[in-house]
């Protein structure tokens, strides 16, 4: 598959994994695939890298099926075989568990916590040692302002966490990419984005620190920026500078 303008994420994603030491030899890697832009883009990009990056490494796709109603992976399940990439799709009854049964009032924690459980088992059911997330440049800022307003607490999610009780890795590949070069990228292909099914999306608080940074970006041009700079410069869960 010839993906085109990919060659900017490209650029993100190595300098993110030789920096982080992100990838060894023989890694076999689980891209967790939620349907989204971030996911998919990821996947493209680490199935490029895999033709010229000096240490080989393996790769396969898992979904984690929430559950609703509508939910149709065909065209990952397509785009994957076009590419010769193992997918798998974990069907769970995690929609009906919590907005029907447990009805809960804050379901994204709890939602997080479940699918993330299902992808580790599953991804150490399909013989890999790392698990990569589609978690981008934007995505680093805005979990360290959600944490600061919400806890109290300086902290956003680390490059690279290995996980004792599972014996498993989590990778962040896309950690310097900006979401609009990742809209780019999508938007130059053919990929097969599914929209989110779950009653929360657009509604969560994630959602409103994105949009209070995009405001005050206006008003303060580099501000993410310089939030991100802030973070390597003091070393924040594992983030250092170049």
């Amino acid at each position: 598959m010839d993906f085109k303008n990919i060659r900017r994420l490209l650029s993100y994603m190595r300098r993110a994994i030789d920096q982080y030491s992100m990838i060894e030899e023989g890694d076999r890697i689980a891209v967790g695939v939620s349907g989204g832009k971030d996911s998919l883009a990821l996947l493209a990009g680490l199935w490029n890298l895999r033709m010229f990056y000096p240490k080989k490494f393996d790769i396969c796709a898992i979904t984690v099926d929430m559950g609703f109603e509508g939910g149709d992976y065909s065209g990952i399940e397509k785009f994957c075989a076009e590419m010769d990439i193992e997918y798998k799709i974990v069907k769970t009854d995690l929609a009906q568990i919590i907005f029907d049964v447990r009805n809960e009032s804050n379901p994204c924690s709890l939602c997080a916590k479940m699918r993330r459980g299902i992808l580790h088992d599953n991804a150490k059911l399909m013989n890999c040692n790392k698990i990569a997330l589609g978690h981008h440049f934007d995505d680093v800022v805005d979990t360290f302002i959600m944490n600061l307003f919400n806890e109290g607490r300086i902290g956003t999610f680390s490059p690279v966490t290995y996980l004792s009780r599972k014996n498993i890795t989590m990778i962040r590949p896309l950690i310097f990419a900006p979401e609009k070069d990742i809209e780019y990228f999508v938007r130059s292909n053919p990929v097969p984005v599914v929209k989110s099914l779950c009653p929360e999306d657009k509604h969560t608080d994630r959602e409103k620190y994105k949009e209070l940074l995009a405001k005050l970006e206006r008003d303060n041009k580099g501000l993410r920026h310089r939030i991100f700079v802030a973070i390597t410069k003091a070393g924040i869960d594992g983030y250092k500078e170049e």
